[in-house]
């Protein structure tokens, strides 16, 4: 891993076995890598999978002076905490050996962290940005459990009443209590173990199903992840789970039904009795709860959607459509000087722009959407508070740029071919920047110097000014765009390209008058002709970059969407169910009550009462609780609040109708009993 260095490499076990057949003899062969000769030494262990989308095929040194960035903050050191180390050792070691590096090389931490090295686990790094999505999908999995086993329980409470006399019979005969809660028990135990089965059948598909809409942007799930699947933990966890679930919701309907009156149910004349809101609490608190529960999915479900719709409609500041990308991999010695990298990116769009169907054809070392370099700047002649004056986003881009994605150039020029390593140095920046560092001056009378102190690759005379772009959102359609320099490609300073063609890749951007992939072949083709035979990789058009870049949230609104429908079919069938067997059990009230005059539209309004009772109850709980849970997914949201009044306002409003409509066919159906018929129901 010395500069210069000899090139070698390790292959990962999947290539080797898909291009090689598992050959033990490529040990000690060559293959080459962007034109140069890697001699292959190893071969990654099968079970050894770097956490990356597209998976990792190939490792090599990374060969570079570290004098050269002494001040580079963005590298990272990884290793394995020997036995019996815990991370609190292993921080407070690095602690003390950041102090003596302090001592030894003063400054040189001055960008870093403030309490020098900072640890991390790499479990931690892996799953940390997707952390609260899992959370925030857990806890609605969690809500759509407790509806779903309220649900039942009501279930379990009305089949319970319906065996009342059974029971009673039972009891009478010398059953103890205990006897009788341990067979219903079992009972609903082995409905939760049947409900388990059915569900891992349906989880099988649903992984499919999730791996196939998921953007590949979760840890460990995606077109190229091998880890999601139905193991001896998930087996075992389901099993647990409908255990518990068939135990604790399976519990209150037992302990309830041996609660029994021999005397008062033995003498009833059937298995049924006239019962209301009151004599019904158990079952009217699980139909409560369970709008309550659907509300705060519904509602997080709706804000989801809302960001999804404002995501779709924020300006990018740039025009992603009919703009094809693909990259060009110049990890090579023949590329670690400007000059050689713009020749290849001239020869390149040379050959790109005289294609039938282009309109424009550019390169950058970044997209739009994708972050970037970060670096800090001075500006010529004006007083420092600190190391510089500030920090922005960092491009090397070739003209044609801006074009290819129609960013506009408010004021001044754009680059040109003419600014090259010949050229004065000149400098593009963006609104943001102007906003932000000239308040009321003029950046075009300005020069800059950026990298000023970050390491001696870094050095380079000021540059000029010569333009102000439009803003675009580089770090995602959800974030505000910020400070941004760009500078032509031909002019980047030598050890910045050095440092720059070995983690990143050429890319090539081309507008088209056709549909984009219709010239991939071509582009593809006058590419490697004009780069010697590169390798070429991640063609995409600008649509699908964009789609991706919100895909995360995407698949989120995805799921918490399927997750509020579940609980909002649950929620209506739950309420549904209470009032159709209301009905049934006054089934004689009701037709004393129309043998006594009772209008067909007064017997329908008593149902009806009952029913949305119970529903807007449940659905002013859930107001008042998602007021306060929203907050959790505040971080997921964009271009609307939390508490969004008109989510608030309609969601309620469709979940009530929803309710009304749920209640309105056990009114429908207590309107129609016949009084004479009612009376000898039993």
């Amino acid at each position: 891993d010395q500069p210069n260095g000899a090139h070698v490499a390790v292959l990962s076990d999947a290539l080797w076995k898909r291009f090689y057949g598992g050959d033990p003899g490529m040990i000690g062969r060559s293959i080459s890598l962007s034109g140069d000769a890697y001699q292959i030494i190893g071969i990654t262990a099968p079970e050894y999978k770097m956490e990356a989308d597209p998976p990792i095929d190939v490792y090599i040194p990374f060969q570079i002076d570290p004098n050269s960035v002494d001040q580079a903050h963005y590298f990272t050191a990884v290793g394995r905490l020997k036995p019996g180390v815990t991370l609190g050792m292993a921080k407070a070691q690095l602690q003390l050996a950041a102090d003596e590096f302090r001592r030894k090389y003063p400054g040189s931490l001055a960008m870093g962290p403030r309490d020098g090295f900072s640890v991390q686990p790499m479990r931690e790094i892996i799953v940390s940005n997707v952390r609260p999505s899992l959370l925030v999908l857990a806890a609605a999995v969690g809500l759509v459990l407790l509806i779903a086993c309220a649900n039942v329980a009501n279930l379990l409470l009305v089949r319970a009443t319906g065996r009342r006399r059974e029971i009673a019979i039972r009891a009478a005969v010398g059953a103890g209590r205990g006897r009788i809660v341990r067979q219903l028990l079992t009972e609903s135990v082995l409905l939760a173990l049947a409900g388990g089965i059915l569900g891992l059948a349906l989880g099988i598909a649903g992984i499919r199903a999730m791996l196939a809409v998921n953007p590949g942007s979760i840890p460990r799930i995606g077109p190229h992840a091998a880890y999601v699947e139905l193991d001896g933990q998930v087996l075992a966890f389901t099993l647990l789970v409908s255990l518990v679930t068939g135990v604790l919701f399976g519990l209150i309907p037992a302990v309830q039904a041996s609660r029994v009156d021999l005397t008062a149910i033995l003498k009833e004349n059937s298995g049924r009795s006239g019962t209301g809101f009151r004599q019904n609490k158990a079952r009217s608190l699980l139909v409560i709860s369970e709008m309550s529960l659907a509300l705060i999915l519904l509602i997080g479900a709706a804000l989801l959607i809302r960001t999804f719709v404002a995501l779709r409609s924020v300006d990018s500041g740039f025009d992603s459509h009919n703009v094809l990308t693909m990259n060009t991999s110049i990890n090579s010695l023949r590329f670690h000087k400007t000059a050689s990298v713009a020749q290849l990116i001239r020869d390149g769009l040379q050959q790109i722009k005289a294609l039938p169907g282009v309109e424009a054809a550019g390169t950058s070392c970044c997209l739009p959407l994708q972050g970037g370099y970060g670096l800090p700047f001075i500006i010529v002649g004006r007083a420092l508070d600190g190391p510089s004056h500030g920090g922005g986003g960092w491009r090397s881009v070739s003209a044609g740029y801006f074009d290819v994605f129609k960013i506009p150039i408010l004021r001044g020029r754009d680059f040109t071919d003419r600014d090259d390593g010949g050229a004065a140095p000149v400098a593009i920046i963006n609104q943001a920047m102007a906003r932000q560092f000239w308040p009321k001056g003029d950046p075009l009378s300005d020069r800059i110097i950026i990298g000023k102190g970050v390491g001696p690759e870094f050095e380079e005379p000021a540059r000029q000014i010569v333009g102000i772009a439009g803003d675009t959102r580089d770090g995602g359609l959800n974030r505000n765009p910020f400070p941004t320099m760009y500078v032509p490609a031909a002019q980047v300073a030598d050890g910045v390209t050095a440092l720059n063609s070995r983690i990143r890749p050429v890319v090539w951007v081309v507008r088209t008058r056709v549909p984009p992939y219709s010239l991939g072949g071509p582009i593809q083709n006058v590419l490697r002709q004009a780069t010697g035979g590169l390798p070429l990789g991640q063609i995409r058009s600008m649509d699908a970059i964009v789609q991706q870049s919100t895909a995360r949230q995407d698949f989120n609104m995805l799921l918490l969407t399927v997750f509020a429908g579940a609980a909002l079919l649950l929620a209506a069938i739950g309420i549904y169910g209470l009032m159709a067997y209301s009905v049934e059990q006054r089934t004689q009230e009701i037709g004393i009550r129309m043998a006594l005059g009772a209008e067909t539209g007064d017997v329908r309004r008593m149902v009806v009462r009952q029913g949305m009772t119970l529903a807007l109850i449940g659905v002013a709980i859930g107001i008042g609780a998602a007021f306060g849970l929203t907050r959790f997914i505040s971080s997921f949201l964009f271009g609307v609040k939390a508490w969004d009044p008109a989510v608030f306002t309609l969601v309620p409003l469709l979940l009530s109708a929803v309710a009304l409509f749920a209640v309105w066919f056990p009114a429908r159906r207590a309107t129609r009993i016949d009084p004479l018929d009612a009376l000898r129901y039993e």
